[in-house]
């Protein structure tokens, strides 16, 4: 066992950026127990499970994450990396709260604000997670494509249980999400076993094998702006407006993109705001 601070600026919530990051309780990977944060990371030498506590506060974090069942020569630097990424540790901590704050005049009703603020306040120091990889951010985005949030939650869970590996400490198992040469090695019947359609098993397996090979990279989106970057995921096979979105939000970090066409997500806003659960994303 080895521990090790991981530098946090405040506010920082954990349990809250955790729960977004995970989405359900029932995800396999990033699990949230006992006022602890575990999922296995990969590093060069191997699986190394990973466990993040933080022994402050919302309002002064003192955030240290534990390293079982691997090799402790592993790069910390690139955990670290992983770590902050997922945990949204470089994000801004006071977006909520400066949209919160924003004077909507006219706009929203004073009850509607103050709906907002108190959203905000709720949610102080929340992060905004991004999955550690490209290929983990697709992988989160293509299963979910016209099911439910649990359908979807359900099928990664199936995915994560045939593809991915996992660590062993202490009578726990911790899982690790599939690498992209896993998937980009299955055969289609053992992906549509997972509970894939034929369609969504090929486009899966397509963009685990352009990953894989390097002919798609995070790096060539990075360099991209979120219009440029969305166009360029929107001609991929397989993902349209919606799920470029959503690649470049989880993914990426793209806080000026919102994935069109999001029914959930347009009902839950206009409720909050008083605009009515049919108004437009735009108007939201």
């Amino acid at each position: 066992m080895l521990v090790r601070p991981l530098d946090v600026g405040a506010p920082f919530h954990v349990e809250a950026t955790v729960r977004l990051l995970q989405r359900r309780a029932a995800n396999r990977v990033d699990v949230w127990l006992d006022e602890c944060y575990s999922r296995a990371l990969p590093t060069a030498a191997g699986l190394i499970a990973v466990e993040v506590r933080d022994h402050g506060s919302v309002d002064a974090p003192d955030v240290r994450y534990t390293l079982r069942g691997g090799s402790f020569g592993a790069d910390f630097g690139a955990m670290e990396r992983s770590l902050r990424r997922l945990l949204g540790a470089d994000s801004d901590p006071h977006l909520l709260s400066r949209v919160a704050a924003i004077d909507c005049g006219t706009a929203v009703s004073a009850d509607a604000h103050r709906a907002l603020e108190a959203t905000a306040l709720a949610l102080r120091g929340v992060r905004i997670p991004r999955y550690p990889t490209l290929f983990e951010a697709f992988a989160n985005v293509v299963p979910f494509q016209q099911v439910s949030l649990d359908a979807g939650i359900a099928i990664v869970g199936r995915l994560v249980g045939r593809f991915g590996g996992e660590v062993r400490h202490g009578g726990r198992r911790y899982a690790a999400f599939p690498s992209a040469a896993a998937i980009a090695g299955a055969d289609t019947a053992a992906l549509r076993a997972c509970g894939l359609s034929a369609r969504k098993a090929e486009t899966l397996r397509n963009l685990a094998r352009m990953v894989d090979s390097g002919s798609l990279s995070e790096a060539a989106l990075e360099r991209s702006d979120s219009e440029e970057a969305a166009k360029i995921l929107r001609g991929l096979p397989g993902i349209g407006p919606w799920s470029a979105a959503l690649v470049l939000l989880r993914g990426l970090g793209r806080t000026d993109v919102f994935p069109p066409g999001d029914v959930g997500a347009r009902r839950v806003l206009g409720g909050l705001l008083n605009l009515g659960a049919d108004a437009g994303i735009e108007r939201i």
